[in-house]
């Protein structure tokens, strides 16, 4: 399958690495603003094609599967982008700002049949699995709680600290303690509490999440952007505990009893970057005729985005509606473009009607005049009528027709 990538950033960077060594896969093509850019990657990683613009490689037919790699703020507008070529799609996370956007472009790639996934890379790993598959078994008893941890020291990138490229812990590293914790306790949450310190720019620099499920169950969870955390998940149970080494790219698990003894240990399958699996899926499913993938059904997504947004509306922390970039091509920003087009349509079509409507106010105005001037001539007439001298002779001639009448 031909697979290309919408962005030639670092993380793309990974995912060109990770398709390299894959069976039925041809590194396409790569995008980027600048061509140079892109020809730089291209040969880097053996990519056939480079382009200097997003919309001239979706315009490319041979293009099949389109990997955005490219800021949270813009994945709404280049997954419309891919989307309206024709192209399936795999979206790095987090999936898009916010969950109007994620509904929307759901239901595009459905009304186009295609296939539209979020690469939320640990949904698709093995390991998920198996985690699952343990606390289930019963080693621990009766799970009541959990606690996830994430963070990295990302002060010095500016897509972490610009409010416009929607930066901020939540959506780089709260989503993956938030996705931790709904692989291993579901989504059946009765209430959220969260609090979040907030950096000089406005965005959340790092932030304390406590979920309670309905079952009583309670998850407590933390992200951080100015940090480096253990990145360790622990599950408790009522017979023992489980924990898990990097909730963001699973290494090893260990099981512990009431006496904090080690009972199993299981480890992570070697693995090319961890990207390989959502690929893997997201070609399975396009073969298959599928618009989502099994491990990140758009319901998932979607149920992520809406408790992030709950989460943002507790902090009142909100992203700009529309991203402002002084460095973008038109023609690589249809969004903007297109709502660009739409007020300038709205302005012209509101100064159209304001228009006729002036018109109509003349129109009737002239006629209220033309009617009163009548009525003024018709009341002139009469009044003239009434004021002409009387003849004497006019009543005698009555008076004679009287006369000549009674006889």
């Amino acid at each position: 399958m031909n697979i290309s990538i919408l962005g030639a950033g670092n993380i793309a960077g990974v995912m060109a690495t990770t398709l390299q060594p894959l069976k039925d896969v041809t590194c396409y093509a790569v995008a980027a603003r600048d061509k140079d850019r892109a020809q730089i990657f291209a040969d880097k990683f053996g990519f056939a094609k480079a382009y200097g613009s997003y919309k001239d490689m979706l315009e490319d037919p041979e293009v099949e599967l389109v990997y955005i790699a490219t800021p949270h703020s813009h994945h709404y507008e280049h997954i419309r982008l891919c989307l309206e070529h024709g192209k399936h799609v795999l979206c790095e996370k987090a999936f898009t700002a916010n969950a109007k956007q994620a509904e929307e472009v759901m239901r595009l790639a459905e009304s186009k049949g295609l296939l539209l996934t979020e690469a939320m890379w640990i949904r698709y790993m093995p390991m998920a699995d198996t985690i699952r598959q343990v606390v289930n078994s019963g080693i621990i008893g009766r799970p009541t709680s959990l606690s996830a941890n994430l963070g990295y020291p990302l002060e010095h990138q500016a897509r972490n600290t610009k409010l416009s490229l929607c930066g901020g812990a939540l959506l780089d590293l709260g989503v993956y303690v938030l996705n931790f914790a709904s692989m291993v306790f579901g989504d059946e949450i009765e209430s959220m509490a969260a609090n979040c310190v907030k950096y000089h720019t406005g965005v959340d620099a790092q932030e304390t999440i406590m979920l309670t499920y309905r079952d009583g169950r309670m998850a407590t969870l933390y992200a951080t952007m100015l940090a480096q955390t253990d990145r360790r998940g622990v599950i408790n149970g009522t017979n023992g505990y489980i924990e898990i080494d990097n909730i963001n790219n699973f290494e090893a698990m260990r099981v512990y009893n009431l006496e904090r003894r080690v009972v199993a240990e299981y480890a992570a399958p070697m693995q090319v970057t961890g990207y390989e699996y959502e690929v893997a899926s997201a070609m399975k499913a396009i073969r298959e005729g599928q618009i989502e993938c099994p491990e990140m059904p758009h319901l998932e997504t979607l149920f992520m985005m809406q408790l992030m947004d709950n989460i943002r509306a507790a902090w009142n922390l909100k992203y700009p509606y529309e991203v402002e970039r002084v460095d973008s091509d038109p023609e690589e920003d249809p969004v903007v473009t297109a709502r660009k087009i739409a007020e300038q349509k709205r302005l012209e079509e509101k100064k159209k009607a304001e228009e006729e409507e002036r018109k109509r106010t003349q129109e009737a105005v002239k006629r209220a005049e033309e009617k009163k001037a009548e009525s003024e001539a018709v009341i002139a007439e009469a009044q003239k009528e009434l004021e002409k001298p009387t003849d004497p002779d006019d009543f005698e001639e009555e008076a004679d027709s009287q006369e000549a009448g009674s006889k």
